[in-house]
């Protein structure tokens, strides 16, 4: 008997770009404070329909949604810090000043370690630390390193930005000075009716 092999052929799914990161946290509130206070993220408001414990944040494009799992604290056999181990599964965030990271780290008295990866002359610098439950975050210049498509098949698709097509319609967009400008205060202006009650 002769079996033949069907080849499927998918489409990937229309993606835009990443939204959120959803962590696990012992302890909401403090998890917050980190998030805050070192890596400038805000307090943003989520659905009140939700049933658990959590907070999200968002900056930078991107959320952080923190979800309180009381059940983590029966995990922690021993008090010892985790390593920091770069090859670790990490969020890591292009950063403008290297340098100033660790600087700020030290002054915040947080452990962190660096590593440098080079690529054809090309260096990109990284800072590694942990989150108040252990996750990794990596601070880094990796936009030095430009993006190459290893397939000829694959095609890259550019940063998605969002904003209104009242203000900028989608098939023109003009990132002229001024159009970041207005598309900030269009948010803050979404925030703050977001926010009243």
């Amino acid at each position: 008997m002769k079996m033949e092999i069907e080849e499927v052929s998918y489409q990937a799914l229309p993606l835009l770009s990443l939204n959120h990161v959803s962590l696990l946290v012992k302890d909401v509130w403090n998890s917050v404070r980190f998030y805050e206070d070192v890596l400038g993220f805000c307090l943003v408001k989520r659905p009140s329909s939700f049933n658990f414990h959590g907070a999200w944040l968002y900056n930078y494009g991107i959320g952080i949604h923190l979800l309180e799992n009381k059940a983590m604290e029966d995990l922690d056999v021993n008090d010892e810090q985790r390593p920091i181990n770069p090859k670790d599964n990490h969020i890591s965030f292009q950063c403008t000043d290297v340098d100033l990271v660790k600087k700020m780290l030290e002054e915040m008295g947080m452990r962190y370690v660096t590593a440098v990866v080079e690529e054809e002359g090309i260096k990109v610098d990284q800072v590694f630390f942990h989150d108040p439950d252990g996750y990794m975050i990596e601070m880094c210049n990796c936009d030095n390193i430009p993006i190459v498509a290893i397939s000829s098949s694959c095609s890259l698709k550019p940063k998605f930005v969002t904003y209104n097509k009242n203000i900028m319609p989608i098939d023109t967009p003009n990132y002229s000075c001024g159009f970041m400008e207005t598309l900030m205060m269009e948010n803050l202006s979404t925030d703050m009716l977001n926010f009243s009650f």
